[in-house]
């Protein structure tokens, strides 16, 4: 069996068993993207955060003198609460991540609810290559050819940012206002690295379930399948062994006479299916978005689902344990993430409706996140990263060669501990332990401004959402603790400022 690993928003089929995916991605369409509220065109609301959506004229390369066309980013904006640059009102910047820009601000409510607290202005600038910010004129253009994607890097997505804060405080007499970074994800790996390479940008960074470790071999290769197989044990061992059987049940299935037809009945496929690898991707899937995903509420964020979501599939698996057989049980768990609403007829596993990723390209250049399962430690089936094959269907969809070692050269990540310490502060790394990219993060910290809040029951940067009445007492502590850290962070650089305004 092949393994697939997947991309957000968007994803190819014939390189997606070798592929890293993304943190935030997705097989299929993200429905709850559909609750943004349009308003008139320029202002719109986001579960109930206004913003204005603007434009900026950005340099498609800045690392060369290349005559080379510029392109519109687009960014959304607040500056209702903003003190202004007189007070040095802060600025407080989210690192667009690989997708839609209004997406993730209807999904970062805790930026927006500290915006009064602190007298700050919010930006949203949304990630090259991704949403509406497309260089070339359109998303055509832009994934072309290696050549139209080679400026999409987590390198010029940094300068972007930069250099569109750099300008907006100038144009506003402000640049004396603070910025503090906020990121979730690869955003989170975005907001901590843009810290580190342009501290002289912004005094701090919120970096959460920011897997910056998972690359080459700094964190072991099973982590990641691991944890998620430890989400569905500590809920029920016997779903965890049904889940591990199930593997060998679809092999055995699929080679009988006609049985790909059986399986596509059993899991109400839409079109028959074409191999038994369709089928493991498709719930390897599930189970891996659930684990990110295992919030205390019901949530929309990569699909509607019931609080617990894990618990709940369990539940389903286990509930079904006499008299109905593997497959029928598994296909009642995976319903819970693909079919909570109960109101999808048929599952289509070719459902592709948006084309190429950015991210397939970002992950066969420099975003190598190495990943393996264990057979004794995992719910899944044994695999080994093989980096020759890997490189090999890159360079059959791409004609590129990844560079395994390039992000740990241009942001570092081996002696991690040191290097902070020695050059990083103020970076908040927040990780919930249910998350299983929160294996590939910093959990531990690292100096007294490099700090990683970690919760045991916190899954994908569930921090970053927006409050709610019904959140449990270590969420609402591990904000609070968010919040003072973030207030230490300008109380110091206003007292610097002031005492040199004095001098």
């Amino acid at each position: 069996m092949t393994k697939q690993l997947f991309h957000i928003l968007v994803f190819i089929v014939p390189i997606i068993a070798l592929l890293p995916w993304s943190p935030e991605s997705r097989r299929i369409p993200f429905l709850g993207k559909q609750s943004l509220v349009q308003k008139p065109p320029n202002n719109l609301v986001a579960d109930n955060y206004t913003y204005e959506i603007r434009y900026y004229e950005q340099t498609l390369d800045h690392f060369s003198f290349d005559d080379l066309p510029n392109f519109s980013q687009r960014y959304l904006i607040n500056t209702d609460h903003w003190a202004g640059p007189s007070r040095m009102g802060p600025i407080f910047l989210y690192c667009g991540n690989e997708g839609d820009i209004e997406w993730f601000a209807a999904n970062s409510g805790f930026v927006w609810e500290l915006a009064p607290r602190f007298g700050a202005m919010v930006i949203f600038p949304e990630h090259r290559y991704y949403g509406e910010s497309m260089p070339y004129g359109s998303r055509e253009e832009a994934y072309k050819n290696a050549s139209t994607l080679a400026r999409l890097t987590a390198e010029q997505a940094l300068a972007d940012y930069a250099v569109l804060i750099t300008d907006l405080k100038r144009n506003l007499s402000a640049q004396a206002s603070p910025v503090i970074l906020f990121g979730g994800s690869y955003g989170g790996m975005l907001a901590a690295w843009m810290r580190l390479k342009y501290p002289h940008i912004a005094i701090g960074a919120l970096a959460a379930s920011a897997p910056i470790l998972q690359f080459e071999d700094i964190v072991p290769l099973e982590t990641f399948y691991n944890i998620v197989s430890n989400d569905f044990r500590r809920e029920s061992t016997s779903c965890f062994d049904t889940i591990k059987k199930s593997w060998d049940v679809i092999t055995s299935v699929g080679r009988k006479v006609n049985g790909l037809d059986q399986l596509t009945k059993t899991f109400h496929l839409c079109g028959k299916l074409k191999s038994t690898d369709d089928l493991y991707n498709w719930l390897d899937s599930a189970y891996s978005f659930l684990a990110m995903v295992d919030y205390p509420y019901q949530s929309e964020f990569l699909m509607p689902l019931p609080a617990y979501p894990i618990k709940e599939v369990c539940k389903a698996i286990d509930n079904y344990a006499d008299g109905t057989n593997v497959l029928d049980r598994i296909f009642k768990g995976v319903s819970v993430y693909y079919n909570y609403t109960g109101t999808v007829d048929c599952f289509d596993l070719d459902d592709d409706p948006h084309g190429m990723s950015g991210w397939d390209w970002q992950a066969c250049t420099e975003m190598v996140m190495p990943m393996s399962s264990d057979k004794n430690s995992s719910m899944f089936p044994e695999w080994d990263f093989n980096y020759t094959s890997y490189a090999e269907e890159c360079l059959n969809e791409f004609g590129v060669t990844p560079r395994p070692t390039w992000i740990t050269t241009e942001f570092g990540g081996h002696d991690y501990k040191s290097v902070l310490k020695t050059f990083g502060s103020n970076i908040i790394f927040s990780n919930g332990l249910l998350d299983p990219w929160s294996g590939g993060s910093v959990l531990a910290n690292v100096s007294d401004s490099v700090v990683a809040l970690v919760t045991e029951k916190g899954a994908h940067h569930l921090d970053l959402r927006a409050a709610r009445d019904d959140d449990p007492d270590w969420l609402v502590a591990q904000r609070a603790s968010e919040v003072q850290l973030i207030k230490g962070w300008l109380d110091d650089y206003y007292t610097t400022k002031k005492a040199a305004f004095n001098m």
